[in-house]
């Protein structure tokens, strides 16, 4: 009798122990689980593991463990970005050439210029699905909300989504008198409210962690897109995170970019022979400011570090998530930026400090980054997080183009990555790395973009070939890589329009125009650029067009209302004291 008892425990063992491995097998050979992490208006050199002041601990590892790209570029615009980030097609091709807000209203009916996602490109989510990978996306969308854009309709299986090219982090409330007084906010296709613990970081994680905890099918693999605020304006965080920051910023922007810029090659991201690029000659010099005003500025980046350490805790809040359940090990972590630092300084236009009364926002430096605050770095600090590099976000020159991009996790060896990449490459690598056999012409129109993969695996080093141009252009701002070699032209205002040429193997911060010197090459990519602006439907901005210029309008035209309002209150406040003072 005891014989066969301890037979049958020796055979329920061996059993359990031939599950257990058969388990292990299918979870080795099961396609790994994908999480897309999208920062907002990072720097290249924001991330602590690429040089940065803020403490960013949890990205840094993933970084350190895998694989670093340090010539990866974006579009400098964000809606752009992330249509070519969703679907690895040039945006000319996916309905989101341009930020709506800047385009000029006879643009707007113009094919290809709607400004929301269009049917004619498939999503990655879209082409995982088929795959059996569940999907999920919290964070920023900007793509449209109309019936066939939100991303509840273009492939996500959960989602909770702001469709706005920004919002307050602490509040449904906009951040331009442009928006309506409650920025849409979706939570599987329909229109919700906040909860009243908002705060964008830490929500984004939240739900996340809660859709994937209310799915029944948790053995199959996943697809997470936390698309993130920070660190668009306005720039919020919460007091623990402000504290450690105040002060670091007192030396000024001048001090702020020579740092980064002796960073940057020590961590071999730029040659040791490189140039820095100018913080532009129109800028203000920061011994030129107040005692008061140097005190702001430097509170602000303050706010727009801490900013960044929020961000990375609540992402450290979702590994953990992960690891507790034992997901960690077979999950690939892709981490970038959809352009580079923020420049605007709303201050500038005229009535916005009544509606920032209005929008019951507040600069008071007894509350940095808390609720109402509405904090901004501005164009001298802007050009310093660029650190090497020359321009800021909205304009193509590299601070505005080239952004931090991490690989990290299952079967990523480490290392680091000169190679020229753009943000279309990111579709056709993850589909590569989830297994996905795809076509790139699946869809009416294809994916444009380069896999990765390869640069990954090590087994080449360059993703394009040497010969091969890949265009650029947002609201007119222009570039065109071939080779070393990058065609620009920046808009006004801080740019001037002219083509220049840059070798960005040697002048990363394009500092020598090689147009005159090297005509021949400077005049075939501009043939190059004429090419794409051909095959991809791209449309010429009108000769006395300005970004700046054409978002001021209509910022303008939104105020217009608020500062005749505000005139009518005062008007009112006055009578009215009149009369109590006549009756006195």
């Amino acid at each position: 009798m005891k014989k066969s008892i301890l037979t049958m425990m020796s055979c329920v063992l061996a059993v359990t122990l031939f599950a257990q491995e058969a388990t292990q097998k299918d979870s080795t050979n099961q396609p790994p689980n994908i999480v897309l992490i999208l920062a907002d208006d990072t720097a290249l050199m924001d991330f602590g593991a690429y040089g940065g002041e803020a403490s960013t601990p949890n990205i840094d590892r993933l970084a350190n463990q895998g694989m670093m790209f340090t010539n990866y570029h974006a579009s400098p615009m964000c809606a752009p970005s992330r249509a070519m980030l969703i679907t690895g097609s040039d945006s000319h091709l996916t309905g989101v050439p341009n930020l709506p807000i800047f385009l000029p209203p006879e643009y707007i009916s113009k094919p290809g210029y709607e400004g929301v996602l269009n049917d004619k490109v498939q999503t990655i989510a879209t082409r995982l699905k088929t795959n059996g990978y569940r999907t999920y996306m919290t964070g920023k969308w900007h793509l449209g909300h109309t019936e066939t854009s939100l991303p509840s309709k273009r492939g996500f299986d959960r989602t909770y989504i702001l469709d706005a090219s920004g919002a307050d982090n602490w509040e449904q409330k906009p951040y331009l008198a442009t928006q309506d007084s409650k920025p849409p906010w979706y939570q599987d296709g329909k229109l919700i409210t906040l909860p009243d613990d908002f705060y964008s970081s830490k929500t984004y994680v939240d739900k996340m962690i809660s859709f994937m905890e209310e799915e029944d099918e948790k053995e199959d693999p996943f697809f997470a897109f936390l698309a993130f605020q920070a660190i668009h304006i306005p720039v919020q965080a919460p007091k623990e995170f402000v504290e450690k920051y105040k002060g670091i910023y007192d030396g000024g922007w001048d001090k702020m970019k020579e740092r980064r810029f002796q960073k940057a090659k020590e961590l071999d991201i730029i040659p040791t022979n490189a140039k820095l690029g100018d913080i532009l000659p129109k800028f203000e010099k920061w011994d030129d400011i107040s005692k008061e005003e140097k005190k702001i500025a430097s509170n602000d980046m303050a706010v727009n570090a801490a900013m960044l350490e929020a961000m990375d805790f609540h992402i450290g809040r979702y590994i953990k998530y992960l690891e507790e359940n034992g997901m960690m090990e077979n999950t690939v972590f892709i981490i970038t930026s959809d352009n580079g630092p923020e420049a605007s300084d709303p201050s500038m236009v005229v009535g916005s400090d009544q509606w920032m009364w209005y929008n019951e926002n507040h600069r008071d430096q007894n509350r940095l980054g808390e609720k109402g605050y509405f904090g901004f770095i501005g164009p001298q600090f802007a050009s310093a997080a660029a650190g090497p590099s020359a321009f800021f976000k909205f304009y193509a020159g590299e601070g505005g183009m080239r952004v931090p991009l991490v690989f990290s996790g299952k079967n990523i060896p480490q290392g680091k990555s000169k190679a020229f990449s753009f943000i279309t490459d990111i579709a056709p690598t993850i589909l590569d790395i989830a297994g996905s056999d795809y076509d790139v012409k699946s869809s009416i129109n294809p994916m444009t973009g380069h896999s990765l993969f390869p640069i990954i695996q090590k087994d080449t080093n360059q993703v394009y070939a040497q010969d091969e141009p890949i265009g650029m252009e947002a609201a007119g701002q222009v570039a065109l890589f071939k080779g070393d070699f990058k065609l620009v032209r920046n808009g006004k205002p801080y740019g001037d329009g002219i083509w220049r040429m840059h070798n960005l193997k040697n002048d990363p911060g394009e500092t020598k125009d090689l147009a005159t010197s090297n005509a021949t090459l400077f005049e075939e990519l501009k043939i190059d650029y004429k090419n794409y602006v051909t095959k991809f439907g791209v449309l010429e901005m009108p000769e006395d067009y300005e970004t700046v210029e054409e978002i001021t309008n209509k910022i303008k035209r939104g105020l217009i209302p608020w500062v005749v309002g505000f005139g009518v209150l005062m008007v009112g406040l006055f009578v009215l004291l009149r009369r109590m003072r006549r009756k006195k």
